[in-house]
């Protein structure tokens, strides 16, 4: 092996390197903002509990009981769904930050490749055409194929996106409705 070929497969590794420990960071960001998230989730539905305990010993009557049973639960499906929403942000922010690290490596791993096809093919002898096209084509074929996925993971998010913002929307209409009851 040349130095030249040693050199770039030094370059290679390092950028690997570096692709894996943003991902790893991303991760890592990922997981302290889910801990807080759910630790404060934790800490407002134990204090919620522990507030609606108190209000249900002061009750002394059966149908006071159930009415404040029921107005103590509404408020307890608005939080949950303000989680999930949080929940949900914080998976679609992390995805797209690890779309955008793949995206930028694949692009980088493309454009390496075709560099490396059009230096061989220019340097091989007869015939070796034949082979840094077939290159192109699987080059070109692994592209589109990962463009193809891109675009589906985008629209799925999308979708998913959609699906969160319809059934907040639904829980925060039936919480007001049952509320004027």
């Amino acid at each position: 092996m040349s130095n030249n070929n040693l050199e770039q497969l030094a370059a290679a590794q390092k950028a690997n390197a570096e692709v894996l420990m943003a991902l790893v960071r991303t991760a890592f960001n990922g997981m302290e903002q889910l801990a807080a998230l759910n630790l404060a989730a934790s800490r407002e539905f134990f204090n919620t509990g522990v507030a609606n305990t108190q209000q249900l010993m002061n009750v002394k009557d059966p149908q006071e009981m159930a009415r404040m049973s029921g107005a103590l639960a509404q408020p307890n499906v608005e939080k949950i769904m303000e989680y999930s929403r949080n929940v949900y942000d914080l998976a679609a922010r992390i995805q797209k930050e690890i779309t955008s690290v793949m995206e930028s490596q694949y692009s980088g791993f493309t454009r390496n490749a075709s560099s490396a096809i059009e230096k061989a093919s220019a340097s091989t002898p007869v015939g070796g055409d034949v082979f840094a096209a077939a290159m192109k084509q699987m080059l070109e074929a692994s592209t589109k194929a990962y463009d193809n996925m891109t675009t589906m993971a985008k629209q799925m998010a999308d979708i998913a996106d959609a699906n969160v913002k319809a059934a907040s929307s639904a829980t925060t209409k039936a919480t007001s409705a049952a509320r004027k009851k």
